[in-house]
């Protein structure tokens, strides 16, 4: 335990390095892909529709199955996450991804394409929980969430990528090969291309020593203070940590029973509000009336929220304790996506939609910090594995739930949907959620066993 609390106390004395900045653009690259291919079914399941005669009842199962692989992908290989490394574990899911991407582009029935999106799924369900423990385990405590904020706002530069892309080869058909095939193939050959770059990524320091490999964990630190300028501070080896539980079911147990039971419920309910908004909007903006290309143009304008909202979310990530930015957001969201579905006029919908997507991002950049924070390394993976993947699994439901509501009452009443999720999710985070904005992960996992210790330090 000493060995690990002063690699910790190494990192946390660090500035952002040449090193740092390097693994952040690599996780946000791929972080790029994954939530570039998260977004691409909900933007060309229109043209699938006519491409494969895809009924409403084959549309549902299409846009859930990259979400329920998600599911399955986030539970199983954030757990591996926590046995075989970050490293090994990425490489894994970006290959998943990559090559069952580009199976689907050459997919020739609906259900071809719904098998190879549920196995891509798999791999694109653990890339984000994975980047969450990752960044969390390298990064300063200092500049914990902007840093992360960085990497999210590289990502998500993806979302209007394929909303764009959509737009451009939609009705296309280069070298004559359909234009939404090509977007697929885009999108594997850029992930490979990132597993490349991932592959002389170094492993979490933080997770080596917790397996006992000090010489390892040693190595990659002094890597990071090779790149650091200037005369470091001495490491402060104050902060506690609890006995590092190494069982996926210690998570049920006191200490952690009370963050698990928070950060579950809120993964189920942020799905209604993130995702019930991003994998939908082609088929809202469908039944306002919107044709085709319209509705495509409106869904990639309101997609460039996305990355200008995690860009929003940097100055302020570290100024505003993450709980409470967290539950501001989700209020903005609530009240953004009441306006866009009760909304008529095609300029309001497009403020409305691009000013939901924004707001949404700093909730996004905000609780993929915190959940990366709450629990001790050798529970990290797993718990932020195991807790988005209910949120994959939500999501996955969500054409099933929401819309029957939008196809029966409208778009008014599909929004009110959401802001109800997003009312008991403000109350969840509100009661149960720690403070945990410039504290070391060392001294938020010793508050869940010593609450009185969440306060030891000032909060921002």
């Amino acid at each position: 335990m000493g060995d690990q609390v002063t690699v910790a106390a190494r990192l946390d004395r660090l500035p952002v390095t040449r090193l740092h900045r390097y693994l952040i653009a690599v996780v946000g690259v791929a972080t790029f892909f994954d939530l570039y291919d998260l977004f691409l079914a909900s933007t060309v399941s229109t043209v699938l529709s006519k491409e494969f005669g895809v009924s409403s009842g084959e549309l549902k199962p299409l846009l859930a199955s990259a979400f329920l692989g998600a599911f399955v992908g986030a539970v199983t290989l954030g757990r591996l996450a926590d046995r075989i490394g970050r490293r090994r574990a990425f490489l894994l899911t970006l290959g998943t991804y990559s090559l069952f991407t580009l199976l689907g582009a050459f997919s020739t029935d609906v259900w071809m394409l719904v098998i190879c999106r549920f196995i891509a799924g798999i791999g694109i369900g653990a890339e984000l929980p994975l980047a969450d423990a990752y960044l969390a385990d390298l990064l300063p405590a200092k500049s914990r969430g902007r840093a992360t904020a960085w990497a999210y706002t590289i990502g998500f530069c993806g979302v209007p990528a394929a909303g764009f892309l959509a737009r451009a080869l939609v009705g296309t058909a280069p070298l004559g090969v359909d234009g939404w095939r090509w977007l697929f193939v885009i999108g594997a050959l850029g992930a490979a291309i990132v597993w490349v770059l991932r592959a002389a990524l170094p492993e979490s320091p933080r997770w080596l020593a917790a397996q006992g490999r000090h010489d390892e964990a040693d190595g990659v630190v002094r890597r990071l203070e090779r790149s650091a300028k200037g005369t470091l501070p001495e490491p402060d080896t104050r902060f506690p940590e609890p006995p590092e539980p190494h069982r996926a079911s210690a998570l049920l147990r006191p200490p952690w029973r009370r963050r698990t039971v928070m950060l579950y419920a809120f993964q189920l309910l942020q799905a209604f509000g993130y995702y019930g908004f991003g994998s939908l909007v082609p088929i809202v903006l469908a039944a306002k009336g919107f044709s085709l290309v319209h509705s495509l143009t409106f869904s990639a304008i309101t997609f460039l929220g996305y990355p200008i909202g995690s860009a929003l979310s940097i100055p302020i990530i570290e100024r505003v304790q993450r709980k409470w930015l967290i539950v501001g957001s989700a209020l903005g969201m609530a009240v953004f996506g009441l306006g866009f579905g009760y909304a008529s006029s095609g300029v309001l919908i497009g403020l409305l939609g691009f000013c939901y997507t924004a707001v949404s991002n700093v909730f996004s950049n905000a609780f993929h910090t915190y959940q990366g924070e709450l629990f001790p390394t050798s529970l990290r993976a797993t718990a932020a594995g195991s807790a988005y993947s209910l949120s994959r699994l939500a999501t996955a439901a969500m054409p099933f739930v929401l819309i029957p509501v939008l196809e029966d009452s409208g778009p008014g009443a599909l929004f009110t949907v959401v802001a109800v999720a997003m009312a008991v999710l403000i109350a969840d985070i509100a009661l149960l959620g720690p403070r945990t904005t410039g504290e070391s992960l060392e001294t938020i996992a010793g508050s869940a066993k010593d609450p009185a210790t969440s306060a030891a330090r000032p909060q921002a």
